[in-house]
C-alpha cells in the first residue's frame, strides 16, 4: 500500500483542495524531502486565479514550489546528501549540455521544463535528479526553514539586479512592491543606489517598501508615477527602472521613467500574447537599454542563500503571515488581494 500524506491538490482555477494523497516515490538521483515550510508566491496566485499550462499540465496536481525541509529519503547514486540533512532546493534546474547551458545561460535551458518541481504545499516533496545536482543546498541549523525557503525567489532577484548594472549613486525605480519588489529594493540599496523609488497600488506594500529601504513611495492611483519620477530626477528620469508587475502598461511606464542611456529591466512576466509599445525615436536617439530577465542560474541560488545566511535580507518584511496547510485557499486569496506579503505554510 502506498504511504499517504496531506497535501493541497490543484483541481482547476480557484479549486484547490486539502486532502490525502500518496507520498511521492523517488528514483535514482532524487530526494524525498519532508517539507518544513513552504511559501506562497505570485506565480502560485496566478496559477490559482487563471491556471498555468507549464506548471499544471494535468489535474489534480500537487501545488507550490518554494520550500525548505529535511531529507527523508535519498535515492540511489545521490552524493553529498543524507537522511536528516536540512536543505533548500529550487523549482527547476538546467541540463548543463544544451545550446544555452554551454553559453552560460542555463536559465534559458531547453530542458528546464522537464525538471519542474511542484508540490511544496504538502507534507513531502520529490526533488528531481537535475535539481538535486544543480540547485539543492544544505542549510545551517541557525536558519529557520521559512527564511531558507526564500532562496529561489531571491535568486531570481539576484539575477535581475545583476542584469540591471546598478552603479554607485544611481537612482533606481522599482515598479511593484510585492515580495519580489521588496527584495529588489533591498538589493538595489546594497548595490549602491543613492535613491530608491517604489510604486504600488496597495497601501500595505507601500508601507513595507519604506521599511525595506525605499526613499520615496508612489501610489499610482493618486498621482502619475512617470511624472513623479521625472520630478524626483530633475526631469531626466531614473538611471535604472525595474518592472516587477508584469503588465504591458507598467512595462511602458518603466521605459518612460528611464533616463536617456539608462536601463529598463522587464522583470515581471506579462501574459502570453500581450504586447507593449516603444517609442522608436526615443529608444534609438536616447540609447535606451531595455532587457527582459527570466528565472535564475545555479550561481544565483548560491549567492541568494549566502545573502540569507548573512542576514542581508529581512525575511520578516517578506513573510507577513503564517498559516497551516489546510488554509492554503485563504492564503492565496489574501495574497491576491494585496493584504499580505508571502504566507508561510506549515504542513
Amino acid at each position: 500500500m502506498p504511504r499517504k500524506m496531506k497535501a493541497a491538490m490543484y483541481y482547476g482555477i480557484g479549486d484547490v483542495r486539502y486532502e490525502e494523497t500518496d507520498i511521492p516515490e523517488i528514483g535514482p538521483g532524487e530526494l524525498l524531502v519532508k517539507v518544513g515550510t513552504a511559501l506562497t508566491c505570485g506565480t502560485d496566485v496566478k496559477t490559482y486565479k487563471r491556471g498555468h499550462p507549464i506548471l499544471i499540465k494535468q489535474t489534480p496536481a500537487l501545488f507550490g514550489h518554494e520550500y525548505a525541509g529535511t531529507i527523508e529519503e535519498v535515492g540511489v547514486g545521490v552524493k553529498d546528501f543524507e537522511e536528516g540533512m536540512r536543505v533548500v532546493a529550487t523549482n527547476s534546474a538546467p541540463c548543463g549540455d544544451c545550446f544555452f547551458c554551454k553559453r552560460h545561460m542555463p536559465n534559458l535551458c531547453a530542458k528546464l521544463k522537464d525538471s519542474l518541481v511542484n508540490g511544496a504545499f504538502a507534507e513531502y516533496i520529490r526533488v528531481p535528479a537535475p535539481v538535486v545536482k544543480w540547485n539543492t543546498h544544505q542549510i545551517p541549523e541557525s536558519i529557520p526553514f521559512r527564511n531558507a525557503a526564500l532562496t529561489e525567489p531571491l535568486a531570481c532577484v539576484v539575477h535581475g539586479v545583476e542584469e540591471s548594472n546598478i552603479r554607485l549613486g544611481d537612482t533606481v525605480v522599482v515598479i511593484g512592491a510585492g515580495p519580489i519588489g521588496q527584495m529588489l529594493i533591498m538589493l538595489a540599496q546594497k548595490n549602491g543606489a543613492s535613491k530608491v523609488i517604489a510604486t504600488d497600488l496597495a497601501e500595505l506594500r507601500r508601507d513595507i517598501a519604506k521599511k525595506a529601504g525605499a526613499d520615496i513611495v508612489i501610489d499610482p492611483s493618486k498621482e502619475n508615477p512617470v511624472e513623479r519620477v521625472r520630478e524626483e530626477t530633475a526631469g531626466f528620469g531614473a538611471d535604472v527602472v525595474i518592472e516587477a508587475v508584469g503588465i504591458p502598461k507598467t512595462w511602458e511606464q518603466a521605459v518612460d521613467m528611464t533616463r536617456d542611456a539608462g536601463t529598463t529591466v522587464l522583470f515581471g512576466g506579462a501574459a502570453a500574447g500581450t504586447k507593449f509599445e516603444l517609442d522608436t525615436e526615443r529608444f534609438h536617439y536616447g540609447q535606451l537599454t531595455v532587457k527582459g530577465v527570466f528565472h535564475l542560474k545555479p550561481r544565483h541560488v548560491e549567492q541568494a542563500l549566502k545573502l540569507i545566511i548573512a542576514g542581508d535580507i529581512n525575511p520578516d518584511l517578506l513573510i507577513s503571515h503564517e498559516m497551516p496547510l489546510e488554509k492554503i485557499n485563504e492564503a492565496l486569496e489574501l495574497m491576491s488581494e494585496g493584504k499580505t506579503m508571502k504566507v508561510a505554510i506549515s504542513p
